[in-house]
């Protein structure tokens, strides 16, 4: 079975972005609460449907859930643009995407710390391509599908959190 590499660099960030050392994907991972950069990408469509992805069983965190469209850690030396356009193409066979800024902030669990910066985009649907090596494909999205998935270990917990707190706490 297929899993993440525990090799795989990371920068290890402060809370404003900046870089202080590296360090391996398997010790930001081991509940070091070392915090590393994160690229989240909000997929649209034209109708307000959002596209979430399917996380493999081989994940190491939250295997089999569904999450945010595009998620993925930033490469050591990489900045948050390079990083998010490279998880794109990746996951989703996005290149044409006009990214916008949400909001940069600090997700804690037990395991880990992430420092997420987030975007959205719209796109067309026919654009979207799921990876097959990096997914368990993907699904589009109502918000009343999401509002009655909330809470029921359907979705990650980060990712409710999240669109809780940019798509629906707004609107409030």
């Amino acid at each position: 079975m297929k899993k993440d590499n525990s090799e795989e660099i990371f920068p290890v960030v402060d809370e404003e972005g900046r870089v202080l050392r590296s360090a391996t994907r398997g010790e930001c991972h081991s509940g070091s609460r070392l915090l590393h950069p994160v690229v989240h990408l909000h997929v649209f469509d034209a109708e307000g449907r959002l596209y979430l992805q399917r996380r493999p069983d081989w994940k190491d965190i939250q295997p089999g859930k569904w999450d945010t469209a595009v998620g993925g850690h930033m490469d050591y030396g990489e900045d948050v643009l390079e990083a998010l356009r490279r998880e794109a193409r990746e996951e989703l066979g996005l290149t044409g995407f006009t990214p916008r800024f949400l909001t940069r902030y600090v997700f804690d669990s037990v395991r880990e710390r992430e420092l997420v910066n987030a975007y959205m985009a719209i796109v067309d649907p026919s654009e979207v391509a799921p990876s097959a090596e990096e997914l368990d494909g993907g699904a589009w999205w109502t918000p009343a599908q999401l509002a009655d998935a909330m809470g029921k270990d359907i979705l990650t917990p980060n990712f409710e959190q999240e669109y809780t707190r940019l798509f629906i706490d707004r609107e409030a």
